[in-house]
């Protein structure tokens, strides 16, 4: 007898690992190509998360089955708002852009992410995830079918400006470059004037002094330079997080098995989304550390910007202009139906309520 309880016990464990083995190997999939489209070719997000999940994790997790082409729009010569289109006319089979650009094809995308809704990255990640449906929906209708498959932060969004300023009611009068149509209203609800620039344009402009500030996220800024043409960093995040949403072709997706369809989106949500978002917070305060030299900073050489500090009442003004102007504002330019959503949404998240 007692010979024979180690061996029903290796028998257990072989068992056991040829299961696992079985569980880990890679189901049968499609044997195709996708050709991948990201976003601004020199940031952080798509140098250390588009790129290596695209390029290398899908083709080698797949065991070959699935081959990837990958680019971004920058290096297309494209401004990133296109994408989108360029998709559901079959041009593009997955792409990724900051959300904010696509917004005059589908305004519905501006209810993820609007000035001083979420300050924090908890609570954008709440926000994201209560209005992926909504997102899914909005894409499908506005893209020829196409399919919602990641939504992921930039660093949160703050102000960057060639003139010295101590707090929110110093912006006033000044002309600063919005990332998007939300931060715009937000902007010129609060005394400044929004301006519609380009990202590649913003070090040219605040040079030359044609903008005073720029809104983008921080470690965004110190990749570009930013840094080296302007003074004073204000870290009130008036852009929201900038989402960056990917989706595929409809055709595309409605060629993949159910097989391939549901394991690309297990793929997508653990080994890209995930680390995204878990990085936002860090990339974030390592954006701060590097502008200003307050801090450690990895990346190279830090700047000098002079950090200033939001106060409560910046935080109480900002938030009386999200639900004085910019939410009603986006409310009367969407369907009533989505307006609904977005309370049932987002709303129940934030505390919030649109109406037009």
């Amino acid at each position: 007898m007692m010979t024979k309880k180690p061996l029903a016990v290796a028998t257990v464990v072989a068992l056991s690992l040829a299961g696992a083995s079985a569980q880990a190997q890679t189901p049968d999939l499609d044997n195709t190509s996708l050709s991948y489209v990201g976003s601004w070719s020199s940031l952080s997000l798509y140098q250390n998360f588009e790129k290596p999940f695209w390029a290398d994790h899908i083709p080698e997790a797949s065991d070959g089955q699935i081959s990837t082409q990958v680019t971004t729009f920058d290096q297309m010569g494209l401004g990133g708002g296109e994408v989108y289109r360029l998709m559901a006319r079959d041009v593009i089979e997955v792409t990724s852009t900051v959300a904010d650009y696509a917004v005059a094809d589908a305004p519905e995308l501006e209810g993820l992410d609007m000035p001083m809704i979420a300050p924090d990255v908890e609570t954008a990640r709440k926000v994201a995830e209560a209005y992926r449906p909504v997102l899914a929906d909005a894409f499908a209708e506005r893209f020829d079918g196409a399919q919602l498959l990641a939504v992921v932060p930039y660093p949160s969004q703050m102000v960057f400006c060639n003139t010295p300023i101590e707090g929110l009611s110093d912006l006033q009068g000044k002309k600063i470059r919005a990332s998007g149509r939300t931060t715009a209203e937000f902007l010129q609800a609060i005394g400044a004037e929004g301006i519609t620039l380009n990202f590649s344009e913003v070090p040219g402009a605040l040079q030359r002094g044609v903008i005073d500030c720029a809104v983008t996220g921080s470690l965004s800024g110190y990749s570009s330079g930013w840094h080296e043409v302007s003074t004073h960093l204000y870290p009130l995040p008036v852009g929201g997080w900038d989402h960056v949403v990917t989706a595929m072709n409809g055709k595309k997706w409605d060629s993949l098995s159910e097989t391939t369809q549901q394991w690309l989106m297990k793929e997508i949500e653990t080994n890209y989304e995930t680390p995204v978002w878990e990085a936002a917070v860090a990339e974030t305060k390592e954006g701060i550390a590097c502008l200003t030299g307050e801090g450690t900073c990895s990346r190279g050489e830090p700047g000098d910007m002079v950090l200033v500090k939001a106060t409560d009442a910046d935080f109480t003004k900002a938030s009386k202009a999200l639900e004085e102007t910019v939410l009603p504002n986006w409310a009367g330019r969407v369907d009533q139906e989505w307006v609904d959503r977005w309370n049932e949404t987002v709303g129940a998240v934030t505390g919030l309520k649109a109406s037009k």
